[in-house]
């Protein structure tokens, strides 16, 4: 059974170029090996990255030994939810694919949250 997204509908890929996910699926899928909470699909912003980097997750660097080439304002990328929130209270949140959104990233921020900063699907 497909996993849902925040609006209830199945959830839909977030990016395959670059491809994201925890399981590297394309997907903001979750499950116990997940510690992150990578459920959050976002549309990634020079200041989401900046600010991503300044508080100990740089997500522009390449990392070629975990086949990793960097992300760059644009780039869509499941994040860890706690990293979104935490940009989104500091008032550096990225857009977000509310479609590409697993469900379980409204136990940490609410659907209004969230939709302030929904853009559509690709």
């Amino acid at each position: 059974m497909p996993a849902k997204n925040v609006l209830g509908t199945d959830l839909i890929s977030c990016s395959m170029d670059p491809l994201t996910g925890f399981y590297r699926d394309g997907c903001c899928n979750t499950g116990g090996e997940d510690h992150g909470l990578h459920l959050v699909c976002t549309e990634v912003t020079a200041e989401f990255l900046e600010f991503s980097r300044e508080v100990g997750n740089d997500l522009s660097t390449p990392r070629p030994e975990w086949g990793f080439e960097g992300l760059t304002p644009g780039d869509r990328w499941c994040v860890c939810v706690e990293r979104w929130k935490q940009a989104y209270e500091a008032g550096y949140a990225a857009p977000v694919v509310l479609e590409a959104t697993h469900m379980s990233a409204l136990e940490f921020v609410s659907l209004e949250q969230l939709q302030e900063w929904s853009v559509e699907p690709d």
